[in-house]
């Protein structure tokens, strides 16, 4: 699989954001991810969200209520500030969770960026700028998975 393509299988959240060649690590648990938040992901980590998702930096910043200017400005310095870090921690995760209920990538996306009733009617993704409007696509996404639309 090409680094710059969508596979239709799952990406992890690590993937999404570089994998062990930007991260220089390779998280899976909860425990791993914290010092890479703590010290603050590298910067290149976004464009690798923006490659492999085919959102535009200009959709992430707003999914991530990070002004697009501040992520310009994070990639010249180089890495990201722990919140900014954790924003794009969650937003992996979530597409990674969304990836594993769907079964594919380009499913996974549509779904992230379609109006959702049981969403209130607003995208899953204009959600995960906050913690517990990530909770409630990750519920969401835990409902698809069981069969309850209710």
């Amino acid at each position: 699989m090409s680094a710059t393509t969508i596979s239709p299988h799952v990406i992890s959240a690590a993937g999404l954001l570089g994998g062990q060649g930007i991260l220089h690590a390779q998280p899976c648990l909860p425990m791993e991810w914290i010092a890479l938040v703590r010290q603050g992901l590298p910067a290149a980590s976004v464009d690798s969200l923006v490659r492999l998702t085919r959102i535009t930096q200009t959709q992430l910043a707003q999914a991530l209520a990070i002004p697009e200017r501040t992520l310009a400005r994070r990639k010249r310095e180089g890495a990201l500030s722990p919140e900014e870090s954790a924003k794009l921690v969650r937003f992996a995760r979530v597409v990674e969770r969304a990836e594993c209920v769907f079964e594919a990538t380009d499913s996974a996306l549509d779904w992230l960026q379609s109006s959702n009733a049981a969403l209130g009617g607003v995208t899953p993704m204009s959600l995960l700028d906050t913690e517990i409007g990530a909770g409630s696509v990750l519920d969401a996404l835990g409902r698809i998975e069981q069969g309850v639309f209710a």
